[in-house]
């Protein structure tokens, strides 16, 4: 377990921002600080489920990761020439509370040009469908952490299809609880646990919904 991580599962928040600082003023490859983050992050969810840690717990480290993230996205984005490469709407839909997962994916795919829309948590399906006609996105992603969500994620996409849109962008779900047969439940174009393969599928994929 490298320092950082070890402070984050210790919820040592002024260790952790101050170590993020200076490696990254150093120069080091902020992906690389994201993952060892996540690690930490997944180390603190492990001790949760194992009664070790408690909700208070979950949250702390939930604050800390988020000021990590913030103090890492500038350099994820220096250098990096504007563009447009598509629209993404994401959301955790109701009955789940966790935005870890989907916030890592939103600064990747804004720091590879996306313009991202983040609907929050707890999101119902209606809203879904109103932002996506506000918002016209080439990519919705859904993100989820425990399965009471698959049946609004479910319900999100039937209304996408009674409404007519459903053919005019890629559906994406994605979070630790989630598999292929998830996407196949929900009708969804992609599924992967992994935030940069998430970005991979996205950038493969921008220009498909101007070719049909």
């Amino acid at each position: 377990m490298s320092n950082l991580q070890n402070n984050i599962v210790e919820l040592e928040k002024d260790k952790v921002l101050k170590e993020l600082e200076e490696r990254l003023n150093k120069g080091e490859d902020p992906l690389i600080l994201i993952d060892e983050c996540k690690q930490g992050m997944t180390i603190v969810g492990e001790k949760f489920k194992n009664n070790e840690y408690f909700l208070a717990e979950l949250i702390l480290s939930g604050e800390i990761f988020k000021e990590a993230m913030s103090i890492i996205k500038p350099y994820l984005t220096k250098g990096k020439q504007k563009a447009d490469k598509g629209k993404v709407l994401l959301a955790t839909l109701k009955g789940d509370i966790h935005d870890i997962g989907k916030n890592i994916f939103a600064t990747l795919l804004t720091t590879e040009g996306f313009d991202v829309l983040d609907l929050g948590v707890d999101v119902e399906p209606q809203l879904i469908i109103d932002k996506v006609k506000e918002f016209k996105p080439d990519f919705i992603g859904f993100s989820a952490l425990i399965t009471p969500t698959f049946e609004p994620m479910k319900e999100a996409v039937e209304q996408l299809e009674k409404a007519g849109i459903r053919d005019q962008f890629k559906i994406m779900v994605g979070g630790g609880i989630t598999t292929p047969l998830v996407k196949d439940y929900i009708k969804a174009d992609f599924q992967t646990i992994d935030a940069m393969e998430g970005v991979k599928y996205c950038l493969e994929n921008k220009k498909i919904k101007v070719q049909v």
